[in-house]
């Protein structure tokens, strides 16, 4: 029995109901009902209608303003269609920038996961291949154009690889094959929508012990509401937010941070404010070595060998500019996390832990498993 035949409207009939309701202009439109909301992103996530409907929905409601209502009806309809799998580990830290990647300052948080999982924080990465509208550098463009790393693993092999290295990373086209196949689509609208906002914030790995932590970022202002509305529909015991440089996880380098932490125990409550900055963070003589490594690396243009040379470096001793800026990275998020009592220290542990190379040869080995697709 079909819809139509139980009385229910076609997936044609339903989205032409909701684009009557949103797309008629900044006066007449009317906002749709979460359920309404979930049910629209899920006939374009099902591709049960046009493209073209699909990207007049996209925009409309980005232009009328998604309410709180509709982005948790965005979010449950992205969470409803995720692919899941529970790591053997007793928690985990997601790691989410912006699917878009970077484009402006090179950016080192892919070599910060191993690092995390050598504090004592088991961690993945979550992206996608690079998306629009910047098509800068993400975990994934590392992982499959420099290191050559084979696209068709599975969700599973992923899994089972960061059960092994306590690390690892997550491509979207194994998290949300779906959302991944909306990929052209997202090209001709060209501008963000609220994919955008809510793709960081899924959770397609969870730890078998189920304390489970997502550490996230935002650009513009405003869009911590709407993050926040998933993060507490999403599972996470923390959820960590903040405006990271170009919207990344290294918080408080690039200017003072603004934070944003939710407990899941007190998820109906206000998130609590954080605010981060390099000279409230550390000792002059740390802010200083972070600083100037991010005032060298404003003078060089991203490019994927740079990245990875400089990653690697840091990696193999602690060399060059970017050992600092993942000391950093490292050490804030360990110490959002509770594993260390402030950032210094986690600098202190993170530069110890740089220096002895054993993330590097951490990392070889998991790219190595990858191309051999251990675990497929």
């Amino acid at each position: 029995m079909n819809e139509e035949s139980a009385g229910v409207p076609s997936a044609s009939d339903r989205m032409k109901t909701y684009l009557q309701k949103i797309a008629t202009g900044p006066e007449q439109s009317k906002d749709l009902t979460e359920s309404e909301a979930e049910d629209a992103l899920g006939l374009i996530l099902s591709g049960s209608v046009s493209p073209v409907r699909a990207g007049v929905f996209l925009i409309a409601s980005r232009m009328k303003r998604e309410t709180s209502a509709e982005n948790a009806g965005f979010w449950k309809a992205l969470d409803r269609t995720t692919s899941k799998r529970s790591a053997n580990l007793d928690e985990l830290l997601q790691v989410a920038d912006p699917f878009d990647g970077f484009d402006r300052v090179p950016y080192f948080g892919f070599y910060a996961v191993p690092v995390l999982a050598a504090l004592g924080l088991p961690s993945y990465g979550h992206s996608a291949r690079s998306l629009p509208p910047k098509f800068g550098i993400t975990f994934e463009d590392v992982l499959q154009l420099h290191y050559r790393v084979p696209p068709a693993m599975s969700l599973d092999a992923r899994v089972r690889l960061i059960e092994e290295f306590r690390f690892g990373y997550v491509d979207l086209r194994q998290s949300h094959p779906a959302l991944e196949g909306l990929r052209q689509l997202r090209t001709e609208i060209v501008k963000r929508t609220a994919l955008s906002t809510f793709e960081k914030m899924l959770r397609p790995v969870q730890s078998a012990g189920g304390r489970d932590y997502l550490v996230s970022g935002y650009f513009h202002r405003g869009y911590e509401i709407p993050m926040m509305t998933a993060a507490r529909l999403g599972g996470f015991d923390k959820t960590v937010l903040g405006n990271g440089a170009e919207g990344t996880t290294l918080f408080g380098v690039h200017k003072a941070a603004r934070l944003f932490v939710l407990e899941r125990e007190n998820k109906d409550a206000e998130p609590r404010e954080i605010r981060l900055s390099l000279d409230e963070m550390y000792p002059a003589e740390t802010a200083r070595k972070i600083r100037d490594a991010y005032a060298a690396l404003k003078k060089e243009t991203p490019r994927m060998e740079l990245l990875a040379e400089l990653g690697e470096a840091a990696l193999k001793n602690g060399g060059g500019p970017a050992a600092p800026l993942i000391a950093s990275q490292a050490g804030v998020l360990a110490h959002l996390l509770g594993r260390v009592a402030n950032p210094q220290a986690g600098y202190g542990a993170a530069e110890q832990t740089l220096a002895r190379g054993e993330c590097h040869q951490r990392l070889m080995r998991y790219i190595d498993s990858c191309r051999k697709g251990e675990g497929r």
